[in-house]
């Protein structure tokens, strides 16, 4: 028989755990079975210090929609020159929980407390990003740099 799945604490423990140790101090928990399903839906467990570098999703089908369910986010959208165009801090005890980001918005995100886990989905299958897709005016990941942009983006939430 096949049963529901309870999305509730004990499920996110171990994304949770391996996020603390993981090299780029995030780990998924996927809900989908296959990275070929239609949709991809999963939770993202972050810590303050991992770095998502600013990209966006030009393929049709590919725009995500993030909601926290624990701790909190900034987020921030940036225009073609890099220039921080919103940023908001989600929550998922504020009124602001969560962000849909459309096609072609250049978009990154950090986590603002340890344990923090947003869910994520987006159209299927998954496709690997392509250097067109990442932000030419950002660090690249594993860059020294990063960990600076990280900090001028928190500034930008006040």
């Amino acid at each position: 028989m096949t049963r529901s799945l309870l999305l509730d604490s004990p499920l996110l423990a171990p994304a949770l755990d391996a996020a603390k140790d993981a090299p780029r101090r995030r780990k998924n928990l996927n809900l989908h079975t296959s990275t070929d399903a239609p949709a991809q839906r999963f939770f993202n467990a972050m810590e303050p210090d991992s770095y998502v570098r600013p990209h966006r999703h030009l393929d049709a089908g590919k725009e995500e929609t993030l909601l926290v369910v624990r701790g909190s986010v900034g987020v921030f959208e940036f225009d073609d020159d890099g220039a921080v165009i919103r940023a908001a801090r989600l929550s998922a005890s504020s009124d602001a929980f969560g962000l849909h980001v459309p096609l072609g918005v250049w978009h990154s995100l950090v986590a603002l407390e340890s344990g923090t886990v947003f869910l994520e989905v987006k159209g299927g299958p998954y496709v690997p990003f392509s250097p067109e897709d990442f932000a030419p005016w950002a660090p690249a990941e594993g860059d020294a740099a990063a960990a600076d942009f990280i900090a001028a983006l928190r500034r930008n939430l006040g």
